[in-house]
């Protein structure tokens, strides 16, 4: 008898919340993690007593009721609500583009007819530019969108700083659509539920995890690849795709972060979680104030420092954490490549953002794995 079940090599959300359905099934499993800590990007270090999303501000959200009672049955979430700021050369935006934004950006805009007229107006000129042809790059799709001022102020820098590329050479897929609300609501995602994990998401991770037995620091290529079919029946890889094989077809292409974390001696540093930065002359994309997340109303003066985060995107090297997919025609077809390899591997199961080659928010993680579960 092979002494586990499931080797799951990365203990994120994919691997812990499977682990966590697999042992309430009776299964022995063990995980593994190169890296010291459990909870891939969602690991939290506290500082000044503050919960600091180490490796990125991470927010769950979904309309799913059963995922979003599943993970408040782990941890109890709090009531917090994503709206973001944009910042370009000191002015100040709501996101996602509301009528805030409208009135902001246009002072002689106070109803949503008057914001409706002025975005058609716009995106008459763009449509008109392209002469009756689709898009053919972000640029003109976001033109056609919203307008050559939201499009200038809120999208264009900031787009061009996040994926190191000028958007009239990004591909016009990426930003199909844009949320656009003739509302007064800064409420950025339209999920029924958000929050975040009250006490940080390493008590959600530790609960998922809870009577699993786990390894850190441990790297599957030098420590299980050779052997795993003699340790366990079936292996859950999360990590790169490419390199589980090798990169047997070349390498894919991801962003990265870099951050620049600091304490603050102030209770209130920026008043928000999040504000984007989305012009060229600030290096970095957003700055992430993190008591924002857990702390609200009078709680945030309780603690009287602060812990911001400056984001840095970049292009991503060996060594770095992958972060987002470049799905690019190159990439696309080059990660499909990978995935008609794994389907041809028995008793593998891949999973998760880095062994599908694409971006998932964290709800239909869970989704996914529950459904895989149910079907067992």
């Amino acid at each position: 008898m092979k002494t586990y079940d499931y080797l799951i090599v990365g203990s994120g959300l994919y691997g812990a919340t499977f682990a966590h359905f697999a042992k309430k099934a009776g299964k022995r499993c063990l995980v593994i993690d190169k890296r010291p800590h459990l909870g891939g990007n969602l690991y939290c270090e506290e500082i000044e007593g503050i919960q600091v999303h180490k490796y990125g501000a991470h927010i769950f959200h979904t309309s799913n009721k059963e995922v979003w009672d599943f993970v408040n049955t782990i941890v109890p979430f709090n009531r917090y609500t994503n709206s973001p700021i944009a910042n370009y050369h000191g002015e100040l935006y709501n996101l996602p583009f509301n009528m805030n934004t409208f009135c902001r950006m246009w002072q002689d805009v106070h109803t949503p007819l008057e914001a409706e007229a002025r975005i058609a107006e716009q995106r008459k000129e763009a449509l008109a530019a392209l002469d009756g042809r689709e898009p053919a790059n972000l640029e003109e799709q976001a033109l056609c969108l919203v307008g050559r001022d939201i499009y200038q102020r809120l999208i264009k820098e900031y787009t061009e700083k996040q994926w190191g590329r000028a958007c009239s050479e990004l591909p016009a897929f990426i930003i199909r659509r844009l949320p656009v609300r003739f509302v007064f609501d800064n409420n950025y995602f339209n999920d029924l539920y958000q929050g975040i994990p009250i006490g940080g998401y390493n008590r959600l991770i530790d609960g998922l995890l809870e009577g699993v037995e786990c390894k850190t620091g441990v790297d599957f290529f030098t420590d299980y690849q050779s052997d795993w079919r003699s340790l366990a029946n079936t292996l859950v890889y999360t990590g790169a795709l490419d390199a589980y094989f090798d990169y047997r077809f070349g390498k894919l292409d991801w962003r990265t972060i870099t951050f620049r974390t600091r304490v603050e001696d102030t209770p209130n540093y920026q008043g928000n979680a999040v504000v984007n930065y989305t012009s060229h002359d600030v290096p970095y994309t957003r700055v992430i104030e993190h008591k924002h997340f857990e702390q609200f109303g009078q709680e945030v003066y309780d603690c009287p420092k602060t812990v911001i985060s400056e984001e840095y995107s970049a292009e991503y090297h060996p060594g770095m954490e992958p972060y987002y997919p470049i799905n690019d025609a190159k990439n696309n077809v080059l990660a499909e490549q990978y995935r008609q390899l794994a389907l041809q591997e028995k008793d593998i199961i891949f999973g998760g953002r880095l062994a599908e080659y694409k971006y998932y928010d964290m709800a239909p993680i869970v989704e996914k794995v529950m459904a895989l579960f149910a079907k067992m």
